[in-house]
């Protein structure tokens, strides 16, 4: 990457070739000489600020205290930042103390100021550690971006402490009367949160969420508000989120899959509480259908603290079963309308002997553990029956019709993508389907034969037209099918694996009919040559970039690294879900990029955002650089520099076009 210094001042750069209906449509909002001349100077100087901090997350899966407490201390970012600061000021208590007052202002300075004896002074104090900690982040950001960050009607004064001189003598005095008004006036608690609340969005420019805020915790809508409240944020969809997106969009497949998820692991809240979708249908309709059953195989998978009854666990057992078979007989109708999807050893309802409660795969006779079927039809058996069919219908219309939950989608597709080429690198959740000999894997359409990037852009094209494409009901429903494979196919780049093998596990007890061979991606991405290939794939510099990538957790415990493919790919899916800690011995990776480094945050297990506030538990980090620059990154040296340096170099013409007479003024500055 060239110096800075290197480059060619954009006034000696030949004018580029733009057409005068552009200029002139640019001559609207830049409507004068002097005012295309201002923006080139403030858009030229903003290439020389140092790039802001990023922050890389993977695989939420619903925790939403642990992803909010992440979020709010930057991932270790601003703990260093105040060790630094004031470690020769204050002592490690006072400066733990005062990075939890950051991390949740609303809800730790009341607690700290009925703790103090002298209010006042530690107003004044906190206050002043606050403007200084903030005047150190505020410095990489111009001032109107940090103006933005700033609610209204603190705004002004909020400038005032950020960019006043007090060290001047003439000046001294008006910043400490500014905090003494402050405080005299009952302020303190207002300014302490939108001084906390603005630290924590200076300490992180964007966040990158790449895959699966969804399932296993409880609080994936939780999580999207916030995101949504984010300054910058982008997505690469995980196949949990494509599910509850498909669900969204009114896929009966994958409405069934949402359902039959929550249930399995008794995680009702984002459903219920967060959505609105209400399981009454189901309830009633397994209360009836599976009465005499008490559906054994079907428990629910709870943690040891549930506060469930024995009855509300029979229920859910029977609700599950109910919905599993729907969603069976539901994937098979879609298998058997998508014959390209090449998923015909999944149609597995017509393997079932149910007279005899046998199952065979592959030539081989396999007992089923369960053989009440009371609502299937050997001669028949994808077929809904006109109960069933009532219950999805119902359950369709609470997905569909549930205000939250649409919100939420239309901003994963906003926010969101299969994948994001990002300053020379490479983010997505699960993988770019390989062959074993490291060649990509070919899906074939209509004679079309389509591989690595451009089968990515397709189903992603094709998902977006399954939500979007409303007034053409044959376009949506394939649209809602391709969904519905992302979740589960083969094929797909965000599952990765040969078979979902669902049906498998619930109803035989062989093992190997269990195993959900991984995609050769998953062995190859070891390899240097593989990682080298993907980039190039994507129009990436092989030699600087690398794949940010996550869906499998990395097992700490077992020696496995997230560093992969000699530095070309890493693993940010470090277990963020209590579910998968004790397979990985850690909590999560998250990766920030700053304009120095490159690190890996490895983090411990998040207790509770009552204790992190009580007893200032904050999530133990060890920190890791990856990469050092060899001089610091600028704004100018990212995608988001080679856009300002378009627009500088458009404005360069429209410049051009008024001194020339092409274009006249549209306005006279004095």
């Amino acid at each position: 990457m060239p110096n800075v210094s290197e480059r060619q001042h954009p006034m000696s750069q030949p004018v580029p070739d733009i057409s005068l209906k552009y200029l002139n449509l640019l001559a609207e909002k830049y409507p004068s000489i002097q005012a295309a001349s201002t923006a080139i100077i403030n858009l030229t100087a903003l290439l020389q600020l140092p790039k802001g901090a990023e922050h890389f997350l993977s695989d939420v899966h619903g925790e939403h205290e642990a992803f909010e407490h992440v979020v709010r201390n930057g991932a270790g970012s601003i703990w260093r930042k105040i060790d630094g600061m004031f470690g020769d000021s204050m002592t490690k208590p006072e400066r733990r103390n005062l990075a939890t007052l950051i991390y949740y202002p609303e809800l730790k300075a009341p607690l700290m100021l009925g703790s103090v004896a002298d209010k006042d002074e530690w107003s004044r104090l906190t206050l002043i550690r606050l403007v200084k900690f903030c005047r150190s982040l505020a410095g990489k950001y111009r001032r109107s971006t940090v103006r933005n960050f700033l609610h209204s009607h603190l705004a002004e004064t909020m400038e005032e402490l950020l960019y006043d001189q007090e060290g001047v003598a003439s000046k001294a005095a008006y910043y400490q009367s500014q905090i003494d008004t402050i405080v005299a006036t009952g302020s303190t608690l207002t300014f302490i949160i939108a001084l906390a609340e603005l630290i924590q969005r200076l300490a992180v420019a964007r966040l990158h969420i790449i895959g699966d805020i969804y399932d296993r915790g409880p609080g994936a809508h939780i999580i999207l508000d916030s995101l949504m409240q984010y300054h910058q944020v982008d997505i690469q969809w995980g196949n949990h989120d494509i599910l509850w997106m498909g669900a969204a969009a009114g896929s009966d497949a994958c409405i069934a899959n949402v359902i039959r998820f929550c249930l399995r692991y008794g995680n009702m809240e984002t459903l219920e509480n967060g959505y609105g979708i209400s399981m009454l249908p189901l309830a009633s309709f397994a209360l009836e259908a599976y009465r005499d059953d008490p559906c054994a195989l079907f428990g629910p998978k709870l943690p040891k603290d549930h506060n469930f009854t024995s009855q509300e666990i029979r229920l859910l057992a029977q609700m599950q079963k109910a919905i599993a078979i729907i969603q069976f007989k539901l994937e098979s109708q879609v298998i058997k309308r998508r014959p390209h999807y090449l998923m015909d050893d999944r149609l597995l309802l017509d393997k079932v002997d149910y007279a005899r409660g046998v199952m065979t795969l592959d030539g081989v006779e396999h007992p089923l553990l369960d053989t009440q079927f009371p609502t299937s039809d050997p001669a028949n058996p994808d077929a809904l029956t006109p109960e069933e069919h009532a219950v999805v219908e119902k359950l369709r219309q609470s997905f569909v019709n549930s205000r939250k939950l649409q919100q939420h989608t239309r901003f994963l597709f906003a926010k969101g993508s299969l994948y994001l080429v990002h300053d020379g690198n490479l983010l997505y959740h699960g993988c770019v389907a390989m062959n074993d000999d490291g060649e990509f894997r070919a899906f074939n359409v209509d004679g079309e034969s389509f591989t690595g990037r451009a089968f990515l852009d397709r189903v992603d094209r094709l998902s977006r037209q399954g939500y979007f494409a409303i007034d053409n009901p044959a376009q949506k429903q394939y649209g809602m099918d391709v969904m519905w494979f992302l979740w589960c196919a083969p094929q797909s780049p965000l599952f990765g694996k040969e078979k979902m093998a669902t049906f498998e596990r619930y109803f035989l007890t062989d093992k190997a009919t269990h195993a959900e061979r991984r995609n050769p991606y998953y062995s190859l991405r070891d390899n240097e040559d593989s990682a080298r290939k993907i980039l190039t794939e994507f129009g990436l510099d092989p030699d600087h970039g690398c794949i940010i990538n996550g869906h499998v957790p990395v097992k700490v415990v077992k020696g496995e690294r997230p560093i992969k493919a000699n530095g070309k790919l890493i693993v940010i899916d470090g277990g963020f879900s209590r579910a998968y800690q004790k397979e990985t011995g850690i909590a999560g990776y998250t990766l920030i990029s700053n304009s120095r480094y490159l690190l890996l945050a490895a983090h411990q297990p998040f207790e509770s955002t009552e204790k992190a506030v009580s007893e200032e538990l904050d999530i133990d980090t060890e920190i890791e650089v990856i990469h050092t620059y060899p001089r610091r990154m600028l704004i100018g040296d990212t995608d988001r520099g080679r856009g300002i340096q378009e627009q500088i170099d458009e404005l360069h013409a429209l410049l051009h076009a008024y001194r020339e007479g092409l274009i006249k003024e549209h306005r006279l500055d004095d």
